[in-house]
């Protein structure tokens, strides 16, 4: 009895303690989802709220709102082709953590830029601009760079497997086809010559027949004079003539 209940005691545990890892997943899944739709959401406002200003606000202020979109939108491509690339390519591990080196600097970048947007003193924000341009170019050269790289590789890849698949379909077709191709036929050889005839006596038409050791030839009839009598035939009587 003890037994029985300390296997259902273990069972209920056990569901428990299921129970509650299930829905601490289920849980953490949820806000995962949450998050990334939320953070999904904030950098469309703040992507819109850049390009408004780019366009709304003339000088220094613009072209900060449009470095900042520049440098965002290039980083932010070049994250979501290696984050899918790694998956197929492992190759791309090395690329990925050069990617989060320059990270470290475009976040760097972005902040300050995103300061300077409230600086008041638009003379020392211009005499700035230049060197910010710089940095700005050189991070997306890079962070392009890297991208297109990535994404030539993976064309390559897909490029040489497609024509080695195309090269197995060619075989394959030609290996479905087989009866179009003609069959080679033997070539006509010479007429067979006729049976030679039996050596023999050459003779021109009118000519005797030479002498040899074969036997006359014998009328097709005998005469009845020639024909052979026998002892039990009956002599010919002569024919009446009335």
């Amino acid at each position: 009895m003890e037994a029985v209940i300390t296997f259902f005691t273990l069972l209920f545990v056990f569901f428990l303690v299921f129970g509650v890892y299930a829905t601490v997943k289920v849980v953490g899944a949820a806000k995962r989802g949450v998050d990334r739709t939320l953070t999904q959401a904030r950098r469309t406002v703040e992507d819109h709220t850049l390009r408004a200003k780019s366009f709304a606000q003339p000088g220094p202020a613009g072209e900060l709102a449009q470095l900042r979109l520049t440098l965002r939108t290039s980083m932010r491509a070049t994250q979501d082709a290696l984050d899918a690339g790694v998956r197929e390519d492992e190759s791309l591990k090395e690329s990925v953590a050069l990617f989060e080196r320059l990270s470290a600097h475009g976040h760097e970048l972005d902040g300050e830029l995103k300061r300077l947007e409230a600086e008041p003193d638009r003379t020392t924000l211009a005499e700035r601009l230049p060197a910010l341009r710089e940095r700005t170019r050189r991070i997306t050269e890079s962070a392009d760079s890297l991208r297109w790289a990535a994404r030539d590789r993976a064309r390559r890849f897909a490029d040489d497997d497609l024509d080695a698949l195309s090269a197995q379909i060619d075989v394959e077709a030609g290996a479905l086809r087989h009866w179009t191709q003609a069959e080679p036929q033997a070539a006509p050889g010479p007429w067979p010559a006729p049976p030679a005839a039996e050596a023999g006596p050459q003779t021109w038409p009118g000519a005797p027949c030479p002498a040899s050791d074969q036997e006359p030839a014998r009328p097709a009839i005998t005469p009845p004079g020639r024909r052979p009598t026998y002892p039990w035939q009956k002599k010919a009587r002569p024919e009446s003539t009335t």
